[in-house]
């Protein structure tokens, strides 16, 4: 059985989870950011002052086995003006809330969910305080909170967070024991990082003698990572003291009015230039849906089945 740690957020967490999930012999935990504070999350950290749920369920339902209408319930979001009750709230969000109030506790949230919705795998968010991510810019600039880093046009220098944070021990745990080690895809700013510069967590990842993979992203961010190559997506990493041993990318052709739909928000291919040092893995990875880009979690399942 071969231990694998995923770390990041959001839907490219949930891709490869979707992928990897259906691989023989082997354990997976997932290691995810609790620092969004936008949309419904945002609301419901600032009324119960709790850590972010969001990614939490996004990943919990990439490694479910349960029906597809439990599905369909957890996602399923209340329609009205975002601040007005519960409109604007997944169920789920709400789910997990009342079960953080109930037990006093939102890892056994975590828990008893998991058990609800047949989860294949370990949810482990990367630390249980309510903590708030920071920004400095390229100007010095200091943005507050992870909703509002990407709105500025500025290049990021790094994230951080204002107060001490203690990693969760079951997170520092996994990567102890870890076989293989996935970063992305996603948000590198906002849902990667946030993970890996925790003290306890970079200092795990630092001592591990794991492969650490990255899933590179295939399209940049507009004012997250605009203009950004490989080699600057791997500098950032460098920046926040986060190894990379090996990187697995892309080698399909994006139709070009995909491209040009994506230039008119910002947004180009990442393009490895060769200059990054590491061993880059390409093959195909991504699947089109109608005009959009997306990681196809099968290809992403091939191609760690390869490394592991």
């Amino acid at each position: 059985m071969k231990n694998v740690v995923a770390i990041g957020g959001g839907h490219g967490l949930s891709a490869i989870l979707k992928g990897i999930r259906d691989i023989d012999d082997i354990s997976i935990s997932a290691i995810v950011t609790v620092a969004d504070d936008g949309g419904s999350t945002g609301r419901l950290r600032k009324r119960y002052t709790i850590p972010a749920m969001g990614d939490v369920r996004n990943v919990l339902l990439s490694l479910s086995d349960s029906e597809p209408l439990l599905h369909e319930l957890m996602n399923y979001r209340f329609e009205g003006e975002d601040n007005m009750d519960i409109a604007g709230h997944s169920l789920g969000n709400l789910i997990l809330t009342a079960l953080t109030e109930m037990t006093g506790s939102f890892d056994e949230a975590i828990r008893i969910t998991s058990d609800m919705l047949k989860v294949r795998g370990n949810i482990i968010p990367s630390t249980l305080q309510n903590v708030t991510l920071f920004a400095m810019m390229d100007d010095d600039t200091i943005v507050k909170g992870e909703a509002n880093i990407p709105s500025l046009i500025h290049n990021i220098e790094k994230v951080f967070y204002d107060v001490e944070v203690k990693a969760n021990s079951e997170a520092i745990e996994a990567i102890d024991n870890a076989d293989l080690i996935v970063y992305g895809i996603g948000s590198l700013y906002t849902s990667i990082l946030p993970n890996t510069i925790i003290p306890g967590i970079n200092e795990a990842l630092r001592n591990s003698r794991a492969p650490k993979i990255y899933i590179a992203n295939c399209m940049t961010q507009s004012n997250e990572t605009y203009n950004y190559d490989l080699l600057a997506h791997l500098n950032a990493f460098h920046k926040h003291h986060t190894d990379v041993d090996k990187v697995i990318m892309h080698n399909d052709k994006i139709p070009d009015e995909i491209l040009y739909r994506y230039s008119q928000h910002n947004s180009i291919e990442v393009i490895d230039n060769g200059d990054c040092g590491l061993e880059v893995i390409k093959m195909p990875l991504l699947k089109f849906d109608r005009g959009l880009v997306r990681h196809d979690p099968i290809r992403i399942k091939e191609a760690l089945e390869k490394i592991l």
